[in-house]
């Protein structure tokens, strides 16, 4: 294939933006062909701003069927992501989706099978993985200069929103609408992160959840939780979206030393020998093995966001590795779903999730939510 033709399903905040890029020819190998929007002024607005040939639908079917795309890139709502990928699987359309992949493990698992049996590429839109803070980190833990992993702490409280935000759409911050808050909503790309750095799922959660604490609203803007891993290793992950100035922090402890990202460093403590070692060796109660600060040099990072996206074409057009496969969306997800369950229930979430519980009490409250479809 030498260009993909590419739709974007919902031409919202970031359909916009990636409509953007790509319309300007700085994805080699894609053009913006067509956009699917339920708003009849923004089909409207997309041809203005993107010449008339742009081929507009009002519906997801319509686009598909048309024969005018080889590529979907999925930014409507989150509880439609799973569906409108599946219906492009059916097609041998290839899908791009925005976080989060969905609102439930349950029906992002069934979006995995699908994807699985097609023979389609399938990503999603994790562009923090091409953030090369986070790869050198990534490569630090799995190259084993870290050695084991005794525990993770996750400081993420940099998306301060007012009552106006959440004014801005009756849909924003309800259970039925969004299907959560600042997990679902602001935090999907730290959830990916942390489980896909740290290279392991913990085995059980511990969360507690304020709902509605700061801003009129029917979800949840903190989050405090508490995970432990199958080495025995723990986590902490902090979040809100009511608090600033706001921290964004991230430090793992290994036996062989501690990392830090923060204010864009990368700072790695490294000891000269091992914790373990050190201790089985020490004659006295309070040495400590040598260490060193090492300001870990970090080159700059592409456009994020475009970057996922040439992966993608590059992917479909030549075969080339994802950055961030479509299937991996669901583990970031399951953390959000175990914190939730943690904290309506008042207890351990251990995994695998039981996703049926899951599903039952965010039914509940999706059911009694102000907002109705």
């Amino acid at each position: 294939m030498s260009i993909v033709r590419i739709g974007i399903v919902g031409i919202g905040n970031m359909g916009t933006s990636h409509a953007r890029y790509i319309a300007a020819g700085e994805v080699a190998g894609a053009e913006l062909a067509a956009v699917c929007d339920i708003s009849t002024e923004r089909l409207l607005w997309a041809k203005e701003q993107f010449g008339q040939q742009l081929q507009t639908f009002e519906t997801v079917d319509a686009m598909l069927d048309s024969g005018a795309v080889d590529a979907i890139m999925i930014c409507n709502l989150h509880f439609d992501h799973p569906g409108t990928s599946m219906k492009a699987f059916a097609r041998g359309i290839h899908v791009l989706c925005e976080k989060p992949a969905g609102v439930y493990t349950k029906q992002v698992r069934e979006m995995n099978e699908a994807a699985e049996k097609s023979d389609v590429k399938f990503a999603m839109m994790f562009n923090q993985r091409t953030n090369p803070l986070y790869i050198k980190l990534k490569d630090l833990i799995a190259s084993g200069e870290l050695g084991e992993i005794r525990r993770t702490n996750w400081i993420i409280t940099t998306w301060y929103r007012t009552q106006s935000y959440y004014d801005s759409g009756n849909w924003r911050a309800t259970w039925a609408g969004e299907g959560g808050g600042v997990l679902l909503n602001q935090c999907p790309h730290q959830l990916d992160l942390w489980q896909w750095i740290v290279g392991m799922m913990p085995t059980r959660v511990r969360a507690f959840c304020s709902f509605g604490k700061y801003r009129d609203i029917e979800v949840e803007d903190e989050v405090t939780a508490y995970v432990e891993y199958p080495n025995g290793a723990t986590g902490v992950f902090i979040t809100t979206t009511g608090e600033t100035p706001g921290t964004n922090r991230f430090e793992i402890t290994g036996d062989r030393g501690k990392v830090v990202i923060e204010d864009g460093k990368l700072t790695f403590w490294r000891l000269r020998v091992s914790e373990p070692e050190f201790n089985k060796n020490a004659k006295t109660g309070f040495g400590q093995p040598e260490c060193w600060k090492i300001d870990v040099p970090v080159a700059a990072g592409p456009n994020q966001h475009k970057a996922v996206t040439q992966n993608w074409v590059d992917a479909i057009r030549k075969g080339t590795p994802l950055v961030a496969p479509g299937q991996e969306g669901i583990n970031g997800l399951t953390l959000s779903n175990a914190m939730y369950l943690s904290a309506w229930t008042d207890n351990w979430a251990d995994l695998p999730l039981d996703e049926d519980r899951f599903h039952e009490l965010l039914q509940e409250r999706i059911a009694s939510s102000r907002f109705k479809k």
